[in-house]
């Protein structure tokens, strides 16, 4: 028994190693800030680039996967990740740990994720390969519950170095049994497109950093001396991008035309039901890692909540997640994969109207909490559905393509979430603060001092250090207490609008339902032709 499941055993610990990463350096935040020396956008930087990395290299690692073996890619993988890992818990300074994390991680993690679920399928067949898709599962649902938790607690009471550490000893666990872990099949002599690769990575990374920009530089009009034309350089940083991904798309067809074997076979996007699918996904990764982000840092640095505390508020989503995702797969006997999916999306857009409308300054009321949950609960119902009806979708010998793709808007979606809702959170911060004491009762003199002060911005701090800030520049305490007030609430209303625009996503995100089938065709048995449904010619479901 031992031997038969110590496969899923060590892919098990290494997908709960790659789930658990980044819930972890969302409660320790404010710890890392403090320990590096950095600031809330840098670090929101950081968190945006690892999820990024992932989306521009995750088709290239599925593309080596197959090209090396997926065995080989898992190990050379593993050992890219704890070397990522090990930086990141050696870090001395930010640059360091957007290196070892957002960087070194992300690279190792392109090539184990994907394999993890192709060495599955080598490894089990039948009723086996179920149980092992299901602990899969529940190694990732265990790791989104307790992730928070864990890292609060060793961040508030040892180190959030500690938990990278671990990492790198799991991953080395990892590496010892990986001989137990059967592969089939030859390596495939896959012809990779190195100027797909970077036109891919090129233009994602264009896009997402131009979004991450708007809180210095503005959406269109510029808020700084960074100009170009007379506008924020944010459009042209992201048109630039879409020019590249047109680019790279219209490569993808000369290179099919041309004989040669394209990075990504574009046919595959005009199925209406995968694009539905990774659509929906793409959407609930970026409400999924804006609240990761916004929630997290209004609670420790406008509440000044510690690591454990913080991972106490974000529990009720993270078990309503797992817990959903398990009750929907058993709905899925009786409804559709479109029905559920539409159910989850509308709880999503209740939960975010339920979090809009329970703010308030110290976020302990039971309102709050059942917002949280019920948000929990859409994604779980989402998760258990939308994978199934994207992998579904294709022929069995576009599989791992397909999963590629998916992942790519998983992490893509992560890093918009965390980008967007980041930058409006920041940006709106400091337009409410400024806005507050310009028509405050505060002398004139001392307004232009805030004003020339916060410049380059206005940093996300504690409220409670903000009489020591004001102090230290030769406010009288009545003024520092006035400076205070006008700062926890320019905090509250930006967390406000940031759920506004949460809540517009999630309504966005209903659009994309339309499409997703109404019944899904199962891929284990079924024969090397097409089992999903036909491309555009279709009739939506």
């Amino acid at each position: 028994m031992a031997g038969r499941w110590g496969a899923v055993t060590a892919l098990g610990a290494a997908q709960f190693v790659m789930v658990l990463d980044s819930t972890v350096m969302n409660v320790s935040i404010s710890q890392v800030v403090s320990d590096l020396d950095t600031t809330i956008a840098v670090m929101q930087s950081a968190i945006t680039f690892y999820t990024l990395t992932m989306a521009a290299f995750m088709l290239l690692g599925a593309k080596l996967g197959e090209r090396w073996g997926r065995r080989r890619a898992l190990v050379i993988g593993s050992i890219i990740y704890s070397i990522g890992s090990a930086t990141t818990a050696l870090s001395v300074n930010a640059a360091m740990l957007v290196i070892g994390w957002s960087v070194v991680e992300g690279l190792g993690a392109v090539l184990v994720i994907p394999a993890i679920a192709g060495l599955i399928a080598d490894n089990y067949s039948g009723h086996a390969r179920v149980t092992a898709f299901s602990i899969i599962g529940a190694a990732s649902g265990v790791a989104v519950a307790v992730g928070p938790l864990v890292g609060g607690f060793v961040t508030t009471y040892a180190s959030w170095r500690y938990v990278f550490a671990a990492e790198v000893v799991v991953m080395a666990v990892v590496l010892i049994f990986n001989r137990v872990i059967r592969h089939s099949g030859e390596p495939l002599p896959t012809r990779i497109d190195v100027l797909s690769v970077i036109l891919s990575a090129l233009a994602l990374f264009l896009i997402v950093y131009g979004l991450l920009q708007t809180k210095t530089w503005g959406w269109i009009l510029p808020t700084t001396d960074t100009q170009l034309l007379g506008l924020s350089p944010v459009p042209f940083i992201v048109a630039a991008g879409a020019v590249l991904l047109w680019v790279f798309l219209r490569r993808q067809g000369i290179l099919r035309r041309s004989g040669r074997t394209p990075f990504l076979n574009t046919d595959m996007l005009t199925i209406r039901h995968l694009r539905a699918g990774v659509g929906s996904i793409g959407l609930q990764y970026t409400v999924t890692a804006g609240l990761f982000f916004i929630v997290p840092v209004y609670l420790q640095f406008t509440l000044g909540l510690n690591a454990v505390n913080t991972g106490i508020r974000l529990f009720p989503l993270s078990v309503a997640l797992v817990l959903f995702s398990i009750i929907g797969t058993a709905l899925a006997r009786r409804l559709s994969p479109k029905r559920i999916a539409r159910i989850g999306q509308l709880l999503l857009v209740l939960a975010s109207l339920v979090l809009l409308f329970s703010i308030d300054p110290e976020l302990q009321n039971g309102v709050f909490a059942t917002g949280m949950f019920l948000a929990g609960a859409a994604l779980g119902l989402l998760a258990s559905q939308l994978g199934n009806v994207t992998m579904s979708a294709v022929d069995r010998s576009e599989l791992s393509e397909a999963g590629g793709v998916q992942g790519v808007f998983q992490n893509l979606g992560s890093s918009l979430g965390t980008a967007i809702l980041g930058s409006i959170m920041i940006a709106a911060l400091g337009s409410l603060f400024l806005g507050g004491v310009a028509a405050s009762a505060l002398p004139h003199d001392v307004q232009t001092e805030v004003t020339q002060r916060t410049e380059s911005g206005v940093p996300i701090v504690a409220v409670s250090e903000v009489p020591r800030i004001a102090k230290a520049a030769g406010l009288s305490d009545e003024q520092g207490r006035q400076l205070t007030d006008l700062y926890q609430d320019a905090q509250l209303q930006a967390l406000r609008l940031s759920f506004a625009v949460l809540t517009l996503i999630s309504i966005s995100a209903l659009a994309f339902s339309r499409n997703l089938p109404s019944t899904v065709a199962a891929q284990e048995d079924a024969p090397a032709g097409r089992t999903g449904p036909s491309r555009d010619s279709a009739p939506a479901a």
